[in-house]
């Protein structure tokens, strides 16, 4: 192997941007998901003591929140390797055993995660069909769940990418771009 740095290809730069451009999406969707979620429950708990009757469509609306929150949270989390580990037994290993294990998770991972948004699709279309709509809010149920199967895509590819990270670098990679050794140094600055 040569000295010099890979030089990115242009597939390798579109892939990149369109990686950027999604977390950007998914920082702004949960920024203001969290923001109205908070809005809309502060302004039902106004409601509730100032006219004694609560906001009808509140808790609808917050459901909704929490489903775009969550679903667009996982991917963020797999992005940034700040997804749940439970390293005790991987700590205990050695490092080309770790490397191994890391490589099989990551597999496993995106496999299951792209299995299930392909469920979620199934299910979504599922409910589109009985034509289901909120009682409050009036729009499809369907709607609201729209997030789950991206947010289970988007996480699965970031999985993958992982694993393809892990098998191209030396190193064990938590995600595209934070080293196990990285994310162990921010655990004991914590």
């Amino acid at each position: 192997m040569s000295d010099t740095p890979l030089q990115k290809t242009g597939l390798t730069w579109l892939i990149d941007g369109i990686d950027k451009g999604i977390a950007a999406l998914e920082r702004a969707i949960m920024a203001i998901g969290v923001i109205l979620m908070a809005v809309n429950t502060i302004a039902n708990v106004i409601s509730r003591f100032v006219f004694n009757h609560s906001i009808i469509f509140a808790e609808e609306l917050n459901s909704i929140f929490i489903l775009l929150v969550t679903f667009a949270g996982i991917g963020y989390a797999a992005r940034h390797g700040r997804h749940i580990r439970m390293s005790a037994i991987s700590d205990a290993l050695p490092q080309q055993a770790r490397k191994l294990l890391m490589l099989l998770i990551t597999a496993v991972t995106a496999v299951l995660l792209l299995v299930l948004a392909w469920y979620a699709v199934q299910y979504i279309i599922s409910m589109y069909s009985k034509g289901r709509v909120y009682p409050a809010l009036g729009i499809p149920v369907y709607i609201s769940y729209l997030w789950v199967p991206i947010g289970l895509f988007v996480t699965g590819i970031q999985y993958a990418l992982t694993f393809i990270k892990n098998l191209q670098e030396r190193e064990i990679y938590l995600s595209t771009d934070l080293c196990e050794a990285d994310a162990q140094e921010l655990e004991l600055e914590l």
